[in-house]
């Protein structure tokens, strides 16, 4: 339990920095995220419309004034008003998008992480054999692939020249969204190549990762001692074996959260899909600051999150450090 407390007052800090870092950056650009909307109506608005817009943004009074209203905003999960889409709140721009991203990016990291580390513990135990010996090449080629190239292969190849998947959204326009199977099996469709173009590049490094810690821990004495015991190849290799060479990985779970998610903004752009990453993208072009900020806080509170599972679950596999 004290580690965890620990833990969680590291993350806690760390958020703290993140909310911190976010409300100053873009304010130490020119101009301010109220100046483009006030500009767009050409002198047409008065004084107290101009002052409320700027209000709306979060750009009125001092500079402490300014973040003691911006912490508590973010504490309410009010990120401010997009002005790309203005007056639409960002708070539900960035929940839509980050509901879709979560489709993509969830699947992907599920399928990955338990194939690869599946083919891992294969091909460890068996070093040296056939499956090792063809799959292991294959999936250090893959993984050095980058997600957009994937991606616009399947795209060109299943898309455009096949038509066996759409060229884009998230699920047919004419369904209406709900918890029936026509509506989950057309977002599993349109899912498909996304997801697909994120796996591919990723379930090489688990089955890599797995590869190599399992070699690493089969010459240890508790391996050894359990063979002398008696046991069953098939508890060795999972009981012991697997169990310990899990903990890294799933360390590496939580550090490949941002990673994946910065992988689907590529993804999301190639295939037409309505995630964080299409919405950020917009967003860049067209200096939607309250959108940016909203959706780097929002991937920080990710990846705290994630190394905050992590750490619970290699409490709960490690006895030791429940005895530390």
């Amino acid at each position: 339990m004290a580690f965890l407390l620990r833990r969680l007052a590291f993350y806690l800090a760390a958020f703290f920095m993140a909310v911190t870092l976010n409300f100053f950056i873009p304010r130490m650009m020119p101009g301010d995220p109220s100046a483009r909307i006030i500009a767009s109506y050409q002198g047409r608005l008065n004084e107290a419309q101009v002052q409320a817009i700027r209000e709306a943004y979060g750009v009125t009074g001092s500079l402490w004034e300014q973040y003691l209203s911006y912490f508590g905003s973010v504490l309410r999960l009010d990120f401010g008003i997009s002005t790309v889409q203005f007056p639409e709140p960002t708070a539900s721009l960035l929940f839509y998008g980050a509901t879709w991203t979560l489709v993509l990016v969830g699947l992907s990291i599920f399928f990955a992480f338990v194939i690869g580390s599946v083919m891992g513990i294969h091909a460890a135990w068996h070093r040296g054999g056939f499956f090792d010996s063809f799959f292991t090449p294959i999936n250090v080629m893959l993984n050095a692939f980058t997600p957009a190239i994937v991606a616009l292969v399947l795209f060109y190849a299943f898309s455009l020249q096949l038509k066996w998947f759409p060229l884009g959204r998230a699920h047919d326009p004419s369904l209406m969204p709900g918890f029936d199977l026509q509506f989950i099996g057309s977002v599993l469709y349109h899912a498909t190549l996304p997801v697909l173009s994120i796996f591919i590049v990723s379930f090489g490094g688990w089955h890599l990762g797995m590869r190599n810690v399992m070699i690493n821990l089969l010459n240890e004495d508790f391996v050894i001692l359990a063979r002398a015991k008696g046991l069953s190849d098939r508890r060795v290799r999972y009981r012991y074996v697997a169990r310990n060479a899990i903990m890294p990985q799933i360390t590496a779970l939580a550090l490949s959260v941002g990673f994946l998610i910065g992988g689907a903004l590529v993804t999301e752009q190639v295939f037409n899909y309505p995630g964080l990453g299409k919405f950020t993208f917009t967003a860049i072009q067209s200096r939607d600051y309250s959108f940016i900020q909203g959706q780097l806080l929002l991937l920080t509170m990710s990846v705290l999150v994630a190394n905050l599972l992590s750490d619970i679950a290699n409490v709960v596999l490690d006895p030791r450090l429940r005895k530390g």
